[in-house]
């Protein structure tokens, strides 16, 4: 029943901005740990981007400055702001929730969205 939605993705030049969303369902982002992850063709799924569910936030060396992870726990939706976007930052992004409310730990996935930076 938990489902995580990406939205946001597409063809952006270098230098640009996207914003991706996440919404969830089955889920409460107040009580879970968000993540962003991306995967690049032929590479491992990296993180790019934590919340933890009070609010602490961590970054990929490569995003530090450039992207920052937030939320709106009323919405259930997690948001992942990209700036001075470069061609290293293209793939497929990931929205990741770990939930802490309950056991045993559960953690689920949404579908992808592709960003693509043209340079």
């Amino acid at each position: 029943q938990v489902q995580l939605v990406e939205s946001g993705g597409g063809l952006v030049q270098a230098g640009g901005s996207l914003r991706l969303s996440c919404a969830g369902s089955g889920i409460i982002f107040s009580g879970s740990n968000m993540a962003w992850y991306r995967q690049a063709p032929g590479q491992q799924r990296e993180l790019v981007a934590h919340s933890d569910w009070v609010g602490r936030t961590n970054y990929a060396d490569s995003a530090k400055g450039r992207f920052t992870i937030s939320r709106d726990n009323a919405k259930n939706t997690v948001y992942l702001q990209m700036n001075s976007l470069k061609s290293e930052d293209t793939g497929v992004y990931y929205c990741n929730g770990e939930i802490t409310y309950s056991q045993p730990k559960r953690e689920y996935w949404g579908q992808g969205t592709q960003v693509t930076v043209s340079s």
